[in-house]
């Protein structure tokens, strides 16, 4: 069997460490030199002929972090690598999905083009915005789930009183299934917003009444729609509002909204590093979840087992 060979770019080498640990092999090594003007370079600093070669980054904001990605990729390809697996645990631009207004690109479908011309020859990602951008790559594409790190979490609280939320429409499938799981009822928030990340109105589709509620999303940007469904289930009567979110983007005001919020917890995965520590913030690693995935694609086994049902 081939050797692995896991690498990181800068602003996920705090993950990628904690994989590594659980995978139980070092992190290997590569230099991102700078040219003054900002000009990136990396440098893989070992043989990866034939090698198994695993790239862990995220790539949030800024778009430095996706083109590091591609550089680093290029670099192993052209070093002979024998097959290059992207470990992307929060794909960027994955918000851009399709044409919803005239003019407009579809970015998700570009960055999956670029990652592919690098010479990527397998994407592992967590929580996509949309499903569909599974379909937007030509290879394969593990996708894994946030409910394997999550509901573990839920279960060993007190779970007697809860009903889950959908912070929007759009997130009622992914609600769902946490309802399905746990075997409770479903309340949908109906956003009005008048352009992105601005949040006019909500209006709570349910009873919430002497509830424990529990809003679960993908992502938390500014945090504007999860404060704002939060206030609203509470003046609906709910006893508590807590909320998932997979991933901790976290912009603008984000933290001041949240802390200031009637949010008695947010959850969120490590898939984006904390800007800065908040009382309110828990954050689960899927740094094992990631390890396992990633040596079930290497010794070909499925990865299956990994998703809750």
């Amino acid at each position: 069997m081939a050797r692995i060979k896991l690498f990181s770019g800068d602003k996920s080498i705090y993950l990628a460490k904690r994989i590594a640990l659980h995978y139980g092999v070092p992190l290997s090594q590569v230099d991102i030199k700078r040219f003054s003007d900002g000009e990136m370079q990396p440098i893989i600093n070992e043989s990866v002929r034939g090698d198994f070669v695993f790239f862990i980054q995220s790539t949030f904001a800024p778009s430095d972090n996706l083109f590091e990605l591609l550089l680093m990729i290029d670099a192993v390809k052209r070093a002979s690598a024998g097959y290059i697996t992207a470990v992307i645990p929060y794909y960027g631009y994955a918000r851009q999905d399709r044409k919803d207004k005239p003019r407009v690109p579809i970015s998700a479908k570009l960055v999956a083009n670029l990652i592919q011309a690098a010479g990527a020859n397998r994407i592992m990602t967590m929580d996509l915005h949309a499903d569909q951008i599974q379909g937007f790559f030509d290879i394969p594409v593990d996708h894994l789930k946030s409910e394997a790190i999550f509901i573990p979490y839920l279960e060993q609280q007190d779970m007697s009183d809860v009903i889950f939320a959908s912070p929007d429409v759009g997130g009622v499938k992914r609600a769902r299934s946490y309802a399905k799981f746990f075997d409770k009822r479903l309340v949908i928030c109906d956003k009005l917003r008048e352009k992105a990340n601005e949040v006019k109105g909500i209006t709570v589709i349910g009873d919430v009444r002497d509830k424990d509620v529990i809003l679960v999303d993908d992502l938390v940007d500014t945090a504007g729609t999860l404060c704002k469904a939060a206030k609203a289930i509470i003046d609906k009567g709910a006893k508590s509002v807590r909320a998932l979110g997979t991933h901790p983007v976290l912009s603008g005001q984000a933290y001041n909204n949240i802390n200031n919020s009637v949010l008695t917890e947010l959850i969120v995965s490590d898939t984006i590093p904390l800007k800065s520590p908040s009382n309110k913030i828990k954050v689960l690693s899927t740094a094992k979840l990631f390890a396992t995935a990633i040596r079930n694609t290497h010794e070909h086994r499925s990865i299956s087992a990994l998703f809750v049902e």
